[in-house]
Protein backbone atom coordinates (compact mmCIF):
# COMPACT_ATOMS: atom_id res chain seq x y z
CA UNK A 1 0.00 0.00 0.00
CA UNK A 2 1.21 3.48 -1.22
CA UNK A 3 2.26 6.26 1.14
CA UNK A 4 -0.49 8.62 1.51
CA UNK A 5 0.40 11.88 0.32
CA UNK A 6 0.58 15.54 1.82
CA UNK A 7 -0.30 17.45 -0.54
CA UNK A 8 -3.78 19.33 -0.84
CA UNK A 9 -5.16 20.93 -3.64
CA UNK A 10 -5.07 24.84 -3.58
CA UNK A 11 -8.34 25.08 -5.21
CA UNK A 12 -10.21 28.19 -5.30
CA UNK A 13 -9.02 31.04 -2.70
CA UNK A 14 -10.96 32.30 -0.29
CA UNK A 15 -10.11 35.62 -1.15
CA UNK A 16 -8.84 36.58 -4.30
CA UNK A 17 -6.80 39.78 -6.08
CA UNK A 18 -8.82 41.10 -8.48
CA UNK A 19 -7.56 44.13 -10.69
CA UNK A 20 -10.80 46.73 -12.09
CA UNK A 21 -9.62 48.37 -15.28
CA UNK A 22 -11.20 51.76 -16.00
CA UNK A 23 -10.78 53.79 -19.13
CA UNK A 24 -11.96 56.47 -17.62
CA UNK A 25 -12.65 57.63 -14.46
CA UNK A 26 -16.98 56.84 -14.11
CA UNK A 27 -16.50 53.01 -16.48
CA UNK A 28 -15.69 50.88 -13.97
CA UNK A 29 -18.37 52.56 -11.70
CA UNK A 30 -20.69 51.71 -14.68
CA UNK A 31 -20.49 48.54 -16.13
CA UNK A 32 -19.62 46.80 -12.64
CA UNK A 33 -20.39 48.63 -9.99
CA UNK A 34 -22.71 46.25 -8.36
CA UNK A 35 -20.50 43.34 -8.89
CA UNK A 36 -17.65 45.72 -6.87
CA UNK A 37 -19.50 46.30 -4.36
CA UNK A 38 -20.41 42.70 -3.66
CA UNK A 39 -16.91 41.78 -4.01
CA UNK A 40 -15.80 43.97 -1.34
CA UNK A 41 -18.55 42.60 0.47
CA UNK A 42 -16.77 39.35 0.50
CA UNK A 43 -13.49 40.72 1.36
CA UNK A 44 -12.05 39.93 -1.67
CA UNK A 45 -8.55 41.87 -2.56
CA UNK A 46 -9.67 44.29 -5.05
CA UNK A 47 -7.56 47.48 -6.77
CA UNK A 48 -8.26 49.62 -9.73
CA UNK A 49 -6.66 51.48 -12.50
CA UNK A 50 -8.12 54.54 -13.95
CA UNK A 51 -5.78 55.53 -17.15
CA UNK A 52 -7.48 58.67 -18.08
CA UNK A 53 -8.90 61.96 -16.14
CA UNK A 54 -10.96 62.48 -18.91
CA UNK A 55 -10.98 66.23 -18.27
CA UNK A 56 -12.58 66.84 -22.33
CA UNK A 57 -15.99 65.41 -21.23
CA UNK A 58 -16.32 67.53 -18.31
CA UNK A 59 -18.81 70.88 -18.06
CA UNK A 60 -16.48 73.78 -19.38
CA UNK A 61 -17.40 75.35 -15.71
CA UNK A 62 -15.94 72.51 -14.00
CA UNK A 63 -11.92 72.32 -12.60
CA UNK A 64 -9.85 70.67 -14.56
CA UNK A 65 -9.38 68.01 -11.98
CA UNK A 66 -13.04 67.49 -11.16
CA UNK A 67 -13.26 64.14 -12.93
CA UNK A 68 -9.99 62.85 -10.96
CA UNK A 69 -11.32 64.24 -7.20
CA UNK A 70 -14.81 63.26 -8.28
CA UNK A 71 -13.14 58.91 -8.95
CA UNK A 72 -11.14 59.82 -5.61
CA UNK A 73 -14.08 60.50 -3.52
CA UNK A 74 -15.70 57.40 -5.18
CA UNK A 75 -13.05 55.03 -3.74
CA UNK A 76 -13.06 56.97 -0.77
CA UNK A 77 -16.32 55.85 -0.24
CA UNK A 78 -16.01 52.36 -1.07
CA UNK A 79 -12.79 52.37 1.36
CA UNK A 80 -10.63 51.13 -1.74
CA UNK A 81 -6.83 52.49 -0.96
CA UNK A 82 -5.45 50.92 -3.64
CA UNK A 83 -5.86 52.56 -6.53
CA UNK A 84 -4.00 54.10 -9.43
CA UNK A 85 -4.45 57.08 -11.65
CA UNK A 86 -3.11 57.46 -15.03
CA UNK A 87 -3.17 60.77 -17.02
CA UNK A 88 -3.51 59.50 -20.60
CA UNK A 89 -5.14 61.85 -23.30
CA UNK A 90 -8.93 61.55 -23.44
CA UNK A 91 -9.47 59.53 -27.22
CA UNK A 92 -6.05 58.81 -27.99
CA UNK A 93 -4.69 55.81 -26.13
CA UNK A 94 -4.06 54.16 -29.32
CA UNK A 95 -1.39 56.48 -29.75
CA UNK A 96 -0.33 55.61 -26.13
CA UNK A 97 -0.64 51.57 -26.73
CA UNK A 98 2.94 50.38 -25.65
CA UNK A 99 3.25 52.77 -22.38
CA UNK A 100 -0.47 51.40 -21.12
CA UNK A 101 0.80 47.71 -21.90
CA UNK A 102 3.93 48.69 -20.05
CA UNK A 103 2.10 49.97 -17.29
CA UNK A 104 -0.37 47.12 -16.90
CA UNK A 105 2.35 44.73 -16.82
CA UNK A 106 4.34 46.43 -14.11
CA UNK A 107 0.73 46.28 -12.05
CA UNK A 108 0.77 42.99 -13.02
CA UNK A 109 4.04 42.01 -11.38
CA UNK A 110 3.30 43.85 -8.23
CA UNK A 111 -0.45 42.90 -7.42
CA UNK A 112 -0.85 39.93 -9.57
CA UNK A 113 -4.11 39.68 -9.98
CA UNK A 114 -5.78 36.44 -10.08
CA UNK A 115 -9.15 38.06 -11.61
CA UNK A 116 -9.33 41.14 -14.15
CA UNK A 117 -12.20 42.96 -15.03
CA UNK A 118 -12.30 45.30 -18.16
CA UNK A 119 -13.49 46.45 -21.07
CA UNK A 120 -15.17 44.76 -23.92
CA UNK A 121 -13.24 44.00 -26.92
CA UNK A 122 -17.19 44.64 -28.36
CA UNK A 123 -17.11 48.07 -27.08
CA UNK A 124 -16.38 50.41 -30.13
CA UNK A 125 -14.93 53.29 -27.94
CA UNK A 126 -11.57 53.75 -29.18
CA UNK A 127 -9.97 54.29 -25.74
CA UNK A 128 -11.87 51.20 -24.41
CA UNK A 129 -10.80 49.04 -27.42
CA UNK A 130 -7.13 49.82 -26.65
CA UNK A 131 -7.31 48.73 -23.06
CA UNK A 132 -9.09 45.70 -24.17
CA UNK A 133 -6.50 44.61 -26.30
CA UNK A 134 -3.55 45.55 -24.54
CA UNK A 135 -5.38 44.01 -20.86
CA UNK A 136 -5.38 40.78 -22.89
CA UNK A 137 -1.75 40.97 -23.59
CA UNK A 138 -0.88 41.89 -20.44
CA UNK A 139 -3.05 39.28 -18.37
CA UNK A 140 -3.18 36.55 -21.23
CA UNK A 141 -1.22 33.51 -19.41
CA UNK A 142 -1.95 34.57 -15.66
CA UNK A 143 -5.20 35.78 -14.69
CA UNK A 144 -9.10 34.99 -15.77
CA UNK A 145 -10.21 37.95 -17.28
CA UNK A 146 -14.21 39.20 -18.21
CA UNK A 147 -15.49 41.92 -19.36
CA UNK A 148 -18.39 43.84 -18.23
CA UNK A 149 -20.95 45.62 -20.46
CA UNK A 150 -21.74 49.25 -21.90
CA UNK A 151 -24.39 49.21 -24.12
CA UNK A 152 -24.31 52.53 -25.40
CA UNK A 153 -21.27 51.75 -26.76
CA UNK A 154 -21.96 48.09 -28.11
CA UNK A 155 -23.27 46.57 -31.41
CA UNK A 156 -22.99 43.21 -29.71
CA UNK A 157 -22.45 41.62 -26.34
CA UNK A 158 -22.11 37.87 -25.18
CA UNK A 159 -23.78 37.54 -21.63
CA UNK A 160 -21.30 34.66 -20.65
CA UNK A 161 -21.27 35.32 -16.77
CA UNK A 162 -23.77 36.88 -14.45
CA UNK A 163 -23.33 38.27 -10.99
CA UNK A 164 -26.15 37.86 -8.59
CA UNK A 165 -26.95 40.91 -7.01
CA UNK A 166 -29.47 42.14 -4.21
CA UNK A 167 -31.26 45.68 -4.49
CA UNK A 168 -28.69 47.31 -1.83
CA UNK A 169 -26.20 46.40 -4.58
CA UNK A 170 -27.81 48.50 -7.49
CA UNK A 171 -28.56 51.31 -4.72
CA UNK A 172 -24.85 51.26 -3.97
CA UNK A 173 -23.76 51.82 -7.75
CA UNK A 174 -26.40 54.65 -8.39
CA UNK A 175 -24.95 56.45 -4.84
CA UNK A 176 -21.49 55.67 -6.50
CA UNK A 177 -22.75 57.66 -9.41
CA UNK A 178 -23.78 60.19 -8.13
CA UNK A 179 -20.13 61.28 -6.85
CA UNK A 180 -19.77 62.36 -10.72
CA UNK A 181 -21.87 65.58 -10.76
CA UNK A 182 -19.74 67.15 -13.82
CA UNK A 183 -21.07 64.13 -15.89
CA UNK A 184 -24.69 64.23 -13.89
CA UNK A 185 -24.63 67.99 -15.05
CA UNK A 186 -24.44 66.88 -18.89
CA UNK A 187 -27.65 64.62 -18.28
CA UNK A 188 -25.80 61.40 -19.44
CA UNK A 189 -28.94 58.78 -19.82
CA UNK A 190 -26.79 55.98 -18.81
CA UNK A 191 -26.37 57.79 -15.26
CA UNK A 192 -30.40 57.82 -14.94
CA UNK A 193 -31.74 55.86 -12.68
CA UNK A 194 -33.99 54.32 -14.96
CA UNK A 195 -31.49 52.94 -16.83
CA UNK A 196 -29.09 51.70 -14.34
CA UNK A 197 -32.27 49.93 -12.22
CA UNK A 198 -33.67 48.99 -15.57
CA UNK A 199 -30.47 46.83 -17.33
CA UNK A 200 -29.82 45.37 -13.79
CA UNK A 201 -33.27 44.45 -13.78
CA UNK A 202 -33.11 42.91 -17.21
CA UNK A 203 -30.03 40.72 -16.09
CA UNK A 204 -31.63 39.57 -13.22
CA UNK A 205 -34.78 38.02 -15.31
CA UNK A 206 -32.09 35.92 -17.32
CA UNK A 207 -30.21 34.60 -14.39
CA UNK A 208 -33.75 34.38 -12.01
CA UNK A 209 -32.44 37.14 -9.48
CA UNK A 210 -33.97 40.04 -8.37
CA UNK A 211 -31.07 42.14 -9.78
CA UNK A 212 -27.69 40.97 -12.07
CA UNK A 213 -25.05 42.53 -14.02
CA UNK A 214 -23.46 40.34 -16.89
CA UNK A 215 -19.93 39.90 -18.23
CA UNK A 216 -17.93 38.77 -21.07
CA UNK A 217 -15.43 35.71 -20.74
CA UNK A 218 -12.27 35.98 -22.39
CA UNK A 219 -10.18 34.09 -20.07
CA UNK A 220 -11.31 31.60 -17.01
CA UNK A 221 -8.25 29.88 -15.14
CA UNK A 222 -8.67 27.36 -11.83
Amino acid sequence: MGMMSDYIPRGIPDSLNILFLSPHTDDVELGSGGTMVKLLEQKHNIMIVALSMGELSSVKESPNNSLKNEFISVMNDLGIENFITFNFRLREFGYSRQDILEELLKIKEKFYPDLVVGPSLNDFHQDHQTVASEMIRAFKTTSSIICYEMPWNHLSFNTQLFVRLDKHHIERKMDLLKHYKSQLELQRPYFSEEFIYGLAKTRGIQCNSEYAEAFEVLRWMM
